[in-house]
């Protein structure tokens, strides 16, 4: 029997281009009188044009202008950023850690990719357990949720809350209120999650489409990119339910205007945006089309005052472009579902604490 020789191929050879032409950052404070100017360019990778914009959003920058190209294999952005006072980037250690969170792999510290208490993990922050549930909304269930960990002695570290369309995703951090050590005990956890379930069960009397989930999260997806991603796959972008920013704000000019055309000549899908602008609105377009399986190629985003007007040219993973109309208007739906989640701090809830709240 002859013997079967196949080409060598060096296991390191997908990374050669990055380690060749490692990521650059620069943070520029000349060049703008109004904003720093924050530029990034790489060998292009899937996802990472949502790395870049996590990090900024992480540190409560405000993005008043971005271009972004990632066509033939490089990613090139520029970024136009002030802070919550609307002054630029003069604290050093902001600087230096945008440039390293962004730079070269190589000086890139423990968990600089990520801002503190942003990763859902169970080591996420610090020595804790995350718990995801979603289910209806209702006056009092926080509550609930928080009178039955304090009986069961979990200690309650940190929390994420978000609602949309009468539904509530959250992600707790909870520990022993004892120990303030994350709890590996199997029969108190699944008690625990018997529990919760139960008071989610008896929130979904009304709508028994959508099931009550409670569950523990594993992973180390960034928290903010985890609620959107719970409750797209709850499908709260097919409800039509008031949310509490529709009761905060009565102005026509709420609704978010969304389109998206046919690019023939060029190969792509174009997704326009205007709506109220706000903090970390290209977190949450950026965030869902990744998480749609879209990729995108250019984009062009800015503000005018109290507008922002985005600009996304995209594709499927897969290379090709939005065919269908169902496509599009779902498209449509699930961006418009991603800019109310947030659209308001009333609709988000979070509080920290690292000692006993018993």
């Amino acid at each position: 029997m002859a013997n079967a020789y196949w080409p060598y191929f060096d296991p390191e050879y997908e990374s050669l281009s990055l380690r060749i032409n490692p990521p650059r950052a620069s943070v520029d404070n000349s060049s703008c009188p109004e904003c720093t100017v924050v530029k990034v360019d790489s060998v292009n990778k899937p996802g990472i044009l949502l790395e870049v914009v996590q990090v900024l959003s992480d540190l409560d920058l405000i993005i008043t202008k971005a271009y972004i190209s990632s066509d033939g294999g490089w990613f090139m952005d520029v970024f136009h950023v002030i802070d919550q006072q609307g002054k630029k980037i003069t604290d050093g250690k902001t600087i230096d850690y945008i440039e390293k969170a962004l730079g070269p792999k190589g000086h890139i510290t423990a968990g600089a990719k990520t801002w503190p208490s942003k990763q859902v993990g169970v080591h996420s922050v610090g020595d804790h357990t995350a718990i995801e549930l979603i289910g209806r909304d209702r006056p009092g269930l926080l509550s609930e949720i928080s009178a039955v960990l304090a009986n069961l002695r979990f200690n309650v570290a940190a929390a994420e809350v978000w609602t949309h369309n009468r539904r509530i995703a959250c992600v707790l951090y909870v520990n022993d209120d004892t120990t303030c050590r994350a709890v590996g005990d199997q029969t108190r956890l699944s008690l625990m999650e018997e529990q919760l379930k139960n008071i989610l069960r008896g929130c979904d009397d009304e709508d028994s489409e959508k099931v009550a989930r409670t569950s523990f999260s594993m992973g180390f997806t960034h928290v903010d990119r985890r609620l959107h991603q719970m409750f797209f796959a709850d499908r709260d972008y097919e409800g039509g339910g008031v949310t509490t920013a529709d009761q905060v704000d009565h102005t026509p000019s709420f609704k978010p205007e969304i389109t998206v055309e046919r690019l023939e000549d060029k190969g792509y899908s174009v997704v326009n945006v205007k709506c109220r602008d706000r903090a970390k609105l290209m977190f949450d377009i950026v965030c869902t089309l990744t998480d749609m399986q879209y990729v995108v190629f250019h984009a062009a985003i800015s503000s005018d005052g109290p507008h922002a007007s985005q600009e996304y040219y995209i594709r499927h993973m897969d290379g090709c472009i939005l065919d269908t109309e169902g496509e599009k208007e779902r498209v449509i739906k699930c961006l418009e579902a991603a800019i109310r989640r947030r659209v308001s701090e009333v609709s988000k809830f979070s509080f920290y604490s690292m000692g006993d709240n018993s």
